[in-house]
């Protein structure tokens, strides 16, 4: 046992002065952190194809990425759109998705440069992790930095939801970890350069998660203005150095963003997502808001969704309750853990009481109240919110490595056991993830839909798919979802409604072929459609 212990020192020895090697480059040791996204992501690609939309949230921001990609930034609303009502997306007063447009932008850049939206996704994914690289090494020495942002790049950058949805959580967290990484650079060394990249990380989290961005400002700002009246930089180095670049970049952002939700609602304050709400919801988004009355909803489904299901998501009825809000909080904060640490990131926190005296995480320890106390008053936290974040949560499970690798026990080096112990899991899970065999795909989507648009894309003329629900359906299992330009699409979605509201449609669109489907049926129904009488 002792000569193999020896053996497996001197194999991890070589392994640290390898990286070592690396992350002394830091340029190169960040880029690289995003290569191995790219580069593994695409050599994954037979066994784990381009994934297809399934979530409500994930429709919504393929409308908006192909309203983009068609040049506009919203569309009219569509003579039939009561046909095409469906959950998140906005009908009136223009039809457009209900998020803010950043990750819209990404997804149609991938639809434009290369052909698929998902693009934007694997190269936005690759991104964060080479810009969470970036922020860690403003925080950490080199190695540890570039530590870091692999085991980032292993544990939520290939094969999580980040690269395999359309959700948009990488654009959030290269936000947040501009946001986070320009601050100690800014603090050390106050440059324009890097108060420009810090408006750049404002203008990504005000357009992708507003609010969970504007928690992770606030504490960056309270440190900003502490360092200017303490440190004292100076008037004129403040002046040119941090405020007059993140003016050039905040205020431009901010007239885009409020010309944007001027074209689609006709309120420059007022947000896509508010119009959607007051239309449909039933459940308020913080604790403090009163619950609306029902609306008059078009569609069993979307009732069923608003009113049945929702309330119910995370607890959002029993939260009033300080008991159902405890609840509420566990279930999140266990969600979370998955998502970002799982159990091998969750050792290093033995050592989190040593982050009590340690000033280079002091600014992380002050601001978790502030951001805990915020997300706690939201009724939904879903794990990819927490994005903009992300960064904060590395940080301490990295330097709590550090303390822990000093740790010895009866003279042997207990602590470095265990930081190896944990890194050699890490990479184990994450080469396992890449040569075991799928038996099922981990984020398949929405097959089924998938391969009846592909069928009906196949045939000649345009097609019309009328869409019939049997009583039992899941409302998170949606097919009414249509391209940006509804009148030009090769297929148009549209739900069943009276015989009357029917055969208005069918008029309408008198030279498409009509299908009837029926999602409910296993396997789905597919036939022409014959109107009610």
């Amino acid at each position: 046992m002792g000569p193999l212990l020896a053996q497996l020192a001197q194999f991890f020895s070589r392994v640290e002065r390898f990286g070592a090697d690396i992350a002394r480059r830091q340029r190169l040791a960040a880029v690289l952190c995003g290569l191995l996204v790219l580069f593994v992501r695409a050599a994954e690609l037979p066994r784990l194809p381009v994934p297809e939309p399934w979530v409500h949230d994930e429709f919504s921001f393929l409308l908006a990425a192909d309203t983009f990609a068609s040049g506009r930034l919203v569309n009219l609303t569509h003579p039939m759109w009561v046909h095409f009502e469906s959950i998140h997306i906005n009908q009136v007063p223009t039809y457009i998705s209900m998020y803010p447009p950043g990750q819209g932008l990404a997804l149609a850049a991938g639809q434009v440069v290369f052909g698929h939206p998902w693009a934007g996704v694997l190269l936005t994914t690759a991104l964060f992790c080479w810009v969470l690289c970036w922020m860690l090494q403003g925080w950490l020495p080199p190695g540890w930095a570039f530590l870091g942002g692999m085991l980032v790049t292993m544990r939520i950058g290939v094969f999580t939801g980040t690269a395999n949805s359309y959700f948009g959580t990488a654009v959030a967290g290269i936000g947040g970890a501009l946001l986070l990484g320009a601050l100690p650079r800014i603090l050390r060394r106050p440059r324009a350069y890097h108060a420009l990249l810090l408006g750049l990380g404002l203008a990504i989290l005000a357009n992708t998660r507003p609010y969970e961005g504007l928690l992770a400002c606030i504490p960056v700002a309270i440190a900003l203005l502490v360092w200017m009246v303490t440190r004292k930089p100076g008037l004129r180095v403040a002046v040119v150095k941090v405020i007059l670049p993140l003016v050039l970049v905040v205020v431009p952002a901010a007239a885009a963003t409020c010309y944007y939700c001027y074209r689609a609602t006709g309120d420059p304050f007022r947000m896509p997502y508010l119009v959607n709400r007051e239309t449909y919801a039933v459940t308020p988004y913080f604790l403090w808001q009163s619950f609306r009355p029902e609306p008059a909803y078009h569609h069993e489904v979307m009732r069923a969704f608003y009113v049945e299901l929702e309330p119910g998501f995370q607890n959002a009825i029993g939260q009033n309750s300080l008991a159902g809000w405890l609840r509420a909080a566990r279930g999140k904060v266990w969600r979370a853990w998955l998502s970002y640490l799982g159990f091998a990131l969750t050792v290093p926190l033995i050592a989190f009481p040593c982050l009590f005296k340690d000033r280079r995480v002091r600014f992380f320890l002050l601001s978790a109240p502030v951001v805990l106390f915020g997300l706690g008053l939201a009724r939904y936290t879903q794990p990819h919110y927490l994005m903009p974040m992300a960064g904060a949560c590395y940080v301490i499970v990295l330097q709590s490595m550090r303390h822990m690798r000093q740790w010895r026990l009866r003279g042997h080096q207990a602590g470095l056991l265990l930081v190896r112990a944990v890194c050699f899991f890490c990479c184990a899970v994450f080469l396992g993830q890449v040569i075991a065999p799928y038996s099922d795909p981990p984020y398949p989507g929405n097959l089924q839909r998938a391969q009846v648009l592909r069928h009906l894309e196949g045939l000649p003329g345009r097609q019309l798919v009328i869409v019939r629900y049997g009583p039992e359906h899941d409302p998170n299992r949606e097919w009414v979802y249509n391209r940006a330009d509804i009148d030009h699409a090769k297929v148009v979605w549209a739900r069943e409604m009276s015989p009357v509201d029917n055969q208005e449609l069918l008029r309408y669109f008198r030279d498409r072929t009509a299908w009837l489907v029926e999602p409910d049926q296993q396997p789905p129904g597919l036939s022409p459609y014959i109107p009610l009488q």
